[in-house]
């Protein structure tokens, strides 16, 4: 079921449909919203089938694998996972688990010892608070260990279609300055993601996100090597062109 959305106190100037947003949005203009549309558009005729390319059956799955990906590559979590999800069938077998056991199945993964522990009281807390169900709300999201916006984002959007952010990983944090949306290379998350939640419609931000992290991850990337041929581009990126120190951000 999704959740019912009401006015927030901090989000009742929002434009219409973005008033449950538990904080002001940036104020926008028709221009600006326009060209973001333009882009959008040519992200859905370039990337019909964007997904998450995090590899899951069920929302709990999904949620471990994304805090797994913290400062790892959806390849190396994707390989770490089968295993994992193997042993361990559901949420109450992490709770019943410790982090110590769960070490094994994740130590090809970078801190998978500090991951251990945010997936064994992740998942203790859903047992315990949540009846062995995965929150579908930002809100419950964000209170289990390991969680922050941009996992809950990833949870909210692909388990239950809940629109109430827009991912921001390192590809997004590029693009948004390759195509001139923020001027600032150094632009924080929290900026970024406020920003694109006031230029895109809601309907798309999720796919949006997975759009984007898929052409920053295979056509327009960090590489020095990159020639930015793709039609996106040369068609939205302004600062293409110019060096990017991924360091700066």
């Amino acid at each position: 079921m999704t959740p019912t959305r009401t006015t927030h106190p901090k989000g009742v100037n929002n434009p219409r449909g973005l008033k449950d947003i538990p904080f002001a949005l940036p104020e926008v203009t028709k221009e600006q919203r326009a060209h973001a549309l333009k882009i959008a558009n040519a992200l859905a005729k370039h990337y019909p089938d964007a997904h998450c390319e995090l590899t899951f059956t069920n929302p709990h799955e999904l949620l471990i694998a994304t805090i797994l990906s913290a400062q790892s590559t959806d390849a190396g979590v994707n390989k770490a996972t089968p295993g994992l999800f193997k042993a361990f069938k559901n949420p109450a077998a992490y709770a019943k688990s410790t982090p110590e056991k769960i070490q094994p199945y994740i130590k090809t993964i970078g801190l998978f010892r500090n991951k251990s522990k945010s997936i064994h009281e992740s998942m203790t807390r859903i047992v315990e608070h949540y009846d062995g169900n995965v929150p579908n709300t930002m809100e419950d999201l964000i209170t289990l260990r390991g969680v922050a916006r941009k996992t809950a984002n990833v949870v909210l959007g692909n388990c239950f279609d809940v629109q109430d952010g827009i991912t921001v990983d390192t590809h997004v944090q590029r693009l948004v300055w390759r195509w001139g949306i923020l001027d600032e290379p150094k632009a924080n998350t929290t900026l970024i993601e406020k920003t694109l939640m006031a230029l895109f419609p809601r309907s798309r931000w999720s796919t949006l996100g997975h759009s984007m992290v898929i052409h920053g991850r295979y056509n327009c990337t960090a590489r020095p090597n990159c020639t930015h041929e793709h039609q996106i581009c040369t068609k939205f990126g302004v600062n293409c062109d110019k060096p990017y120190n991924k360091s700066k951000l």
